[in-house]
């Protein structure tokens, strides 16, 4: 029988907040930009990875000097932060602050583990920054997902032991991550995407108290 878990970990954009639009709209600007097509298909690609995988990904095999790739990175996350300023609490997905606070009154810790750069940002703009216990971004480990890095990282800020731990992932390299990291996988999202997750939810707003206490083992 699994013990009881100790902690949650959630990713943030598509799980807790909802930037996707914002970071299609960025990488559609660079891709217009440049001269490359990029569909909303070619957008979800890009789920749960770092911005440097993401551009390799846009790019599919045009070389550029690193001086010009990093100009591109640095493009993109210029037109993201943009439009990150027009965030506010409406941006938290239906669900997502209830389940947090219900695991906080239960004495259950948790965190936001997230390969964005901008974590802290859009915790800010959404007013849910110091909902969490511990906050870990892109720039708290140089290995990101499928890499269980920043997950261990979190569990390790947290003081609990990774196989103590969940996370909620609404991309496949977040649940291959959760796996190489010895945690409990809960996705958040079509299955084609988190079909490898131990339980699996289309919106996090499923996951009523009655399924989370089934998980959680209160």
């Amino acid at each position: 029988m699994r013990r009881k878990l100790k902690a949650v970990i959630f990713d943030l954009d598509g799980v807790i907040t909802d930037t996707s639009e914002y970071h299609y709209r960025a990488w559609k600007r660079l891709a217009d930009e440049e001269g490359i097509p990029f569909s909303r298909d070619d957008n979800d690609k890009l789920r749960g990875v770092s911005r440097s995988e993401c551009l390799k990904i846009l790019l599919n095999g045009k070389q550029f000097s690193a001086e010009q790739f990093q100009e591109m990175m640095d493009r993109k996350n210029e037109y993201y932060v943009e439009l990150l300023r027009q965030m506010t609490s409406e941006n938290i997905l239906s669900g997502a602050k209830e389940i947090v606070l219900e695991l906080k009154r239960r004495g259950i810790k948790t965190a936001i583990s997230s390969v964005s750069k901008n974590t802290r940002t859009v915790l800010q703009g959404t007013g849910t920054k110091d909902l969490f216990d511990v906050i870990v971004d892109g720039y708290s480990v140089k290995n990101t997902k499928p890499a269980p890095d920043i997950f261990l990282f979190a569990a390790k800020e947290l003081g609990v032991k990774p196989e103590d731990c969940a996370v909620v992932e609404d991309a496949e390299a977040g649940i291959d991550a959760a796996l190489a990291g010895n945690m409990l996988p809960i996705g958040i999202a079509p299955e084609e995407r988190v079909g490898k997750a131990r339980y699996r939810f289309e919106k996090i707003g499923d996951i009523t108290l009655i399924k989370l206490s089934e998980i959680i083992n209160f």
